[in-house]
């Protein structure tokens, strides 16, 4: 095993985390909370946002086991009752994070292109590159499955229908166990979304 290629995918990670939760932060700010901000969140200092679990223990472990990196960081604190909206509030700020992710991912996909048209693309750059990518869309990804406490559940509960509070209940009621059955057995879902992001995303 190439340890430093481990270290260096661990720091993309850990920085692709940290620039996902501060997104969500920014977003609940400019719709009116400054709970983020307060509490010391919108900052690339890593110690403020690593959980020990999601952070480090499961991405290492995944990629030993050659399954894609994914995890969590801390999540960053917003109050709903700071926004005008609630409701369509959370799902902004749930959908800052992925979206954030996508872009990164986009903004090193462009810069591929950029270095391969100036001829100084190296392999070594491409790896960096593409590890980046494919770390951000996974998470992207990840991260919108509609299962708390996952960003998809509070922008599907931005989306559903009042009269569907119930569906809402039973997510949340239930979502630790929803939670470890997708981490368990759910995964194989998303591989396909996330293979056709990166097969737009990658620079080959």
């Amino acid at each position: 095993m190439d340890y430093s290629i481990v270290i260096v995918q661990l720091v993309v990670f850990l920085f692709s985390v940290i620039i996902h939760e501060i997104s969500h932060g920014y977003v609940a700010e400019i719709l009116g909370d400054s709970t983020a901000r307060r509490e010391g969140r919108l900052t690339l200092n890593p110690i403020s946002h690593i959980d020990p679990i999601g952070s480090v223990a499961l991405p290492l472990l995944l990629y030993v086991s050659g399954a894609p990196i994914f995890g969590w960081a801390k999540p960053v604190p917003y109050n709903p009752y700071n926004l005008k909206n609630p409701k369509i509030g959370g799902g902004l700020i749930g959908a800052a994070g992925p979206l954030s992710n996508i872009i990164f991912a986009g903004l090193f996909a462009i810069t591929a292109q950029g270095l391969n048209h100036i001829g100084v693309l190296n392999s070594m750059t491409l790896l960096l590159i593409n590890s980046i990518i494919k770390i951000n869309i996974v998470l992207a990804v990840f991260n919108l499955v509609p299962i708390p406490p996952l960003d998809g559940s509070k922008v599907f509960f931005a989306l559903l229908p009042h009269k569907f509070v119930e569906i809402q209940m039973f997510l949340e009621q239930y979502s630790l166990l929803l939670f470890l059955s997708f981490i368990f057995f759910g995964l194989p879902l998303i591989r396909p979304i996330i293979d056709v992001l990166l097969s737009f995303f990658l620079f080959h």
